[in-house]
């Protein structure tokens, strides 16, 4: 089998990351759209959140990540301890997260349920697929903030239940409203209708891993 080659070259990101809440075991940052969350195997994409974390906090680890082109929420743990507790939260589906998007099109229904399995495809990288047969089990709610006359388009929340890699966008698609800004599931019109992925990743709630206390932080959407 041929090695997947990942031939993907970042730009320059100039925005920087906003600390929102900060204690001895984690931070909730806001992560801006076109900065990669780890950075990647090429030298040229070294600049990421967790490389500019790491500059100030040399214990940060990520528990999650954001795709290159989706601002918002992060979490990240400042210590093993933490990393483990936290990291087992997500592996639980006791993290609870909201998105909000634009997406193509006017979405019919006020609110919605997708269940479409996501599968990974070496044949497809970096895209992943719906597959019926071997994907994993992904479930999606949404609900609908405004459909904008203008543009054509709808204004989005989601409430994803799982978190598969790329699973808002290719749900999204899957419905036949891809996100607007989306290079891998997207249309010709959709892809170059804005200038970056119309996603944020807007609310996370977890607990704390030490005191057990829940925490809910949210982060302003800007487009």
């Amino acid at each position: 089998m041929n090695p997947i080659i990942d031939t993907f070259v970042a730009p320059v990101c100039l925005q920087q990351i906003e600390i929102l809440v900060q204690d001895e075991h984690f931070l909730l940052i806001e992560k801006p759209s076109g900065l990669l969350s780890l950075s990647g195997k090429n030298p040229l994409n070294r600049d990421s959140v967790h490389f500019r974390l790491i500059q100030d906090f040399p214990t940060a680890r990520l528990v999650h990540r954001l795709d290159f082109g989706t601002s918002g929420i992060m979490l990240v743990a400042l210590n093993a301890p933490a990393t483990a507790k936290l990291a087992k939260q997500f592996e639980l589906q006791s993290v609870s997260k909201t998105y909000v998007s634009l997406v193509d099109g006017y979405v019919v229904n006020d609110s919605g349920q997708i269940n479409a399995p996501i599968a990974k495809d070496s044949s497809l990288f970096p895209r992943v697929k719906i597959c019926h047969q071997l994907g994993k089990p992904a479930q999606t709610n949404y609900q609908v903030i405004e459909r904008l006359q203008n543009s054509k388009s709808t204004h989005l929340r989601y409430f994803p239940k799982t978190g598969r890699t790329h699973q808002l966008r290719i749900h999204s698609q899957h419905i036949g409203h891809p996100i607007l800004g989306c290079d891998l599931y997207g249309s010709k019109t959709s892809h170059h209708a804005t200038s970056r992925l119309m996603l944020h990743a807007e609310k996370i709630g977890f607990d704390h891993p030490v005191s057990g206390k829940r925490i809910v932080t949210e982060s302003v959407c800007r487009f």
